[in-house]
């Protein structure tokens, strides 16, 4: 599936919601979901800079695609984790750093969120584009 078709998804999704209470709620829902992240993992290597809460992420490759993997300290950020990995992980580097992700905006994510979080949220995209980069130029 493609990065936008997953990202008209997700606006669908949270279209269907008219509170904010409601979406949050999804969000929680999103984290919940989320593959366990392994402790050893849990480094100071792997730790996103300037978030609120304590997140981490790491990305391998698997047949030509990026996978990546995360978990946040924070349930509502664990939820906007799993929302990010579901978007970009298992495609390619190129796909990642090309992507326009209009999801965020469209679901008015940023402006239900802390100055704080919202900076953790570019925070998040940053690294997951670093690491795309990073595979796209081993390539």
């Amino acid at each position: 599936m493609l990065i936008n078709d997953i990202q008209d998804e997700i606006i669908e999704e949270f279209s269907s919601f008219d509170d904010w209470m409601d979406r949050y709620s999804l969000l929680i829902d999103y984290g919940n979901g989320l593959e366990e992240f392994p402790e050893a993992d849990k480094t100071e290597q792997n730790l996103i800079d300037g978030c609120q809460s304590k997140v981490w992420f790491t990305a391998e490759m698997q047949d030509g695609k990026v996978v990546y993997h995360g978990d946040s300290d924070a349930i509502l950020v664990k939820g906007i984790v799993a929302l990010l990995i579901r978007v970009m992980s298992e495609h390619t580097p190129k796909e990642i750093v090309e992507a326009d992700l209009y999801f965020i905006d469209e679901i008015n994510l940023r402006e239900h969120l802390s100055p704080t979080r919202s900076n953790g949220l570019n925070a998040m995209l940053k690294q997951m584009k670093l690491f795309a980069l990073t595979y796209n130029a081993k390539q």
